[in-house]
This record gives C-alpha cells, sequence and structure tokens, in this order.
C-alpha cells in the first residue's frame, strides 16, 4: 500500500498546541516596515526562481536584507541553523528579512547571452562563495512580510527590480566556476562532480535552478522548489547505485533522532536495497490542522521507482539522501523502512531542507543492533510510546516492504 490516509489521533498522548502564541512569538523585522526603493546591501548569497507565472515564463530574484548586515550569512544558510540549533523563530526572522528583488525572465535565457544584464548579475551572486555586496533600484517601496512554502524556505517581500549593480567582484566558488565553463559535462555528471567536491546541497539547488550546468545548448533555469528535489534524487539514485555493489548489513539496526520536532525512526533490515517512508502528521503540525493524524507514504524497492513519488513527494527524496550516505559510508546495503513523525513543536514549515537535515542527524546517532526483527520493532515501539505516547503497530501493518521480506523469495539467494 502506498497513499495517504488519516488515523485515530484519540489514544496519543502528544498534545495539539495552540499555535497562536507560537505565531505572535515570531521576531518582526528589525529593518523600518516601509523604505526607500533605492538601497544599499549585501547577498547571502542567494538567488530564488519562482515558479508562478506561466512555464516557461519565470520569476528570477536576488535576496538580500533592507540594509547591509556585517554577517548576512546566517540568513540563508541551512548548515549553519543545524550546526547551531537556530531555533524556529529565529530563522523565520531572518527569512522576513530578505527582499526578494526580482525580475521575469525565460526558463531558456540561459542558453547564450539572451538573458540580459540582470541575469548576468544574478547567475554571478548565485555562483559567488560569499556575500555580495550590491546596488539595488526597485519600482516601487516595499512592505517587510513573510510568506509560507512547503518546500523553499519562508520567502520575505517581493519587489519588482528596476536597476541592481555590483559594488565588488563576487569571488566564485572554484569548483562550481569549472561546470559553469564547462558546457559538454551532463547537468547529472556536474552535480556528481560538485557534491564530491564537497558543494553543499543548498548551493547545489541553487547553481542548478540558474542554468549554469549541462550541455551549453540544453542549459535552462530550474524553478527553485523543482531544483532541491532534482538535486536530492540525482544524487540519491548515484549513491543508490554504487549501494548496491556493497556487501549487506547483517544486523537488525535501528536509529532515532529528531530536529527541530520532527522525529525519525529508521529500521535497517539485512536484505538488498529497498526503501519505505511513512511521514505522519500529528495534529498542530504545520501541515496538519486537523484533528486527526494524516499520514503518507511511498515506496521503491531493488529496481527504484518509476514514478515520481506523490505522497510524500520532496520529503520522500531528501529523507532517501541521507539514508544511503549512511550507507556508503558504513560499506553496507540494507532495506530500510523510515518512519517521521511531524508534531506540533514543528509549528511553522521551513522547508523541505528540515526533513533531510533531520534525517543526517538521525543517521550521525549511535544505532542499536539486534539479532532480530522482533527485538528491533520491540524497542521501536518503547521509543515511540514513552516520546509521542503512539503505537506504530497501524503503521506497521501497513508496510508494503515488511509484507515483502515476510514472502518473497530474497535475491540474495540468487547471488
Amino acid at each position: 500500500m502506498a497513499g495517504i490516509f488519516n488515523l485515530d489521533s484519540s489514544k496519543i498522548k502528544y498534545q495539539k498546541k495552540d499555535l497562536t502564541a507560537s505565531y505572535k512569538s515570531i521576531p518582526q523585522p528589525k529593518a523600518k516596515e516601509v523604505f526607500s526603493d533605492e538601497f544599499f546591501s549585501n547577498s547571502p548569497p542567494s538567488i530564488f526562481i519562482g515558479s508562478k507565472l506561466k512555464y516557461p515564463n519565470v520569476n528570477i530574484g536576488i535576496l538580500a536584507p533592507p540594509e547591509r548586515v556585517d554577517d548576512v550569512g546566517v540568513y540563508d544558510s541551512h548548515k549553519r541553523w543545524v550546526e547551531n540549533d537556530i531555533a524556529i523563530n529565529e530563522i523565520l526572522s531572518y527569512r522576513g528579512n530578505l527582499i526578494n528583488s526580482r525580475f521575469k525572465g525565460n526558463v531558456h535565457c540561459a542558453r547564450g547571452n539572451s538573458g540580459g544584464k540582470f541575469f548576468d548579475v544574478a547567475q554571478e551572486v548565485g555562483m559567488a562563495k560569499k556575500q555580495v555586496d550590491m546596488e539595488f533600484q526597485l519600482k516601487k517601496k516595499v512592505k517587510l512580510s513573510l510568506r509560507f512554502d512547503k518546500v523553499n524556505s519562508p520567502l520575505g517581500s517581493s519587489g519588482q527590480l528596476k536597476d541592481v549593480k555590483l559594488a565588488e567582484n563576487p569571488k566564485l566558488n572554484k569548483s562550481i566556476e569549472k561546470t559553469f565553463y564547462d558546457t559538454d559535462l551532463g547537468a547529472a555528471d556536474a552535480l556528481k562532480y560538485l557534491y564530491k567536491k564537497s558543494v553543499e546541497d543548498q548551493k547545489l539547488s541553487q547553481v542548478l535552478s540558474l542554468g549554469t550546468l549541462g550541455i551549453g545548448k540544453s542549459r535552462k533555469l530550474v524553478p527553485t522548489r523543482w531544483s532541491i528535489t532534482a538535486v536530492d534524487d540525482t544524487l540519491g539514485k548515484h549513491i543508490i547505485s554504487e549501494a548496491k555493489h556493497l556487501n549487506v548489513n547483517d544486523e537488525h539496526t535501528l536509529y532515532f533522532g529528531n530536529f527541530l520536532g520532527n522525529y525519525y525512526l529508521v529500521f535497517l533490515f539485512p536484505d538488498v536495497f529497498s526503501y519505505e517512508l511513512f511521514e505522519l502528521y500529528l495534529p498542530g503540525s504545520s501541515w496538519n490542522p486537523g484533528e486527526e493524524i494524516s499520514v503518507a507514504t511511498d515506496y521503491e524497492d531493488y529496481y527504484g521507482r518509476k514514478k515520481y513519488a506523490s505522497n510524500c513527494v520532496g520529503g520522500y527524496y531528501a529523507a532517501r539522501l541521507p539514508l544511503v550516505e549512511n550507507m556508503k559510508e558504513k560499506k553496507k546495503q540494507s532495506s530500510a523502512l523510515i518512519l517521521r513523525f511531524e508534531t506540533p513543536e514543528y509549528w511553522a514549515s521551513l522547508g523541505v531542507f528540515v526533513v533531510r537535515e533531520a534525517m543526517r542527524k538521525t543517521m550521525n546517532t549511535i544505532p542499536i543492533t539486534f539479532e532480530s526483527r522482533e527485538q528491533m520493532f520491540e524497542k521501536g515501539k518503547e521509543i515511540i510510546q514513552k516520546e509521542l505516547g503512539f503505537d506504530i503497530n497501524c503503521i506497521l501493518s501497513k508496510s508494503v516492504m515488511l509484507e515483502k521480506l515476510k514472502t518473497q523469495t530474497k535475491l540474495t539467494t540468487f547471488f
């Protein structure tokens, strides 16, 4: 079974949270709500490609606060938010102080020099290694605000760009600069190269969205919400292809961890690679204002998926990447069943990066190993019962993977 369904939440001990106080406590933008349409600032550096216009038209935006900030990098750095355990309120404050100075473009403007001055500036900023000082001129004044999205990090106000100038020559990331000028290298191969060079996930999705990767005549812009999942999927598939050549893990292994109210329980079985994800949205969490527990699930076997994971959507690929990174690091492949619990602690959506980083934190915890599947399940049930007051039996009974592990002949018998 793979789909979306609801569960009775009457027995869960995790109480629904009154979100009124949480939303009221969001720190307000530090700058004036209404400011001049001309301002000198610096970009983290961050670019956003919007998908609201009729394709192939897109909005191309350069993100920057309304005034220069010495440490503007923290305004849009997933890595720093995770490393410093930045709270939801503070992340929202950072994002609310970034103005999206945007202009209209076409996804094909990455081919040649048809994008114009604004696009050239956007590409330079997007490839920059550090923050970039800039002068902005908008068509009219903007009032600071905050908009939420399930895939992207929250967005601040948007203003139509009238003019923009670089106050300095951006220092480009050398590896990104190399792939930019290599117009014979496919986008997927470029992503793999940059990943091996330790370029962060966030930067990878940005340079992909800006059309700086791929065969020259085929390059195009990719809306940011699509580029994030494209990177997770491309890198995940690449690592899975390598993991399938690894020895099979010979133990039942359990991981448990959390980040910003997203709890992960990971069951690893001694079998060839397969992957199943259940996402449980508890009442009062960011995307479940209702009274019942909402559940989404998707699955892939050893041979992979042919269709997009339309139930768990981007979270499916974001959770899979840290999973297979761990397999590569441990040099063992496994079948993996993952349960994600989005709790009321996660009261405002910050984007799919939270899924990826919560899984990374989970896979970096000390695992517990067991001799049998039954022992592993008992421990998993005990942990979730203690943390959330929830009985996971109702989820395990719907698992496609567990049913196949019980009934199907293992691939390993043919190796």
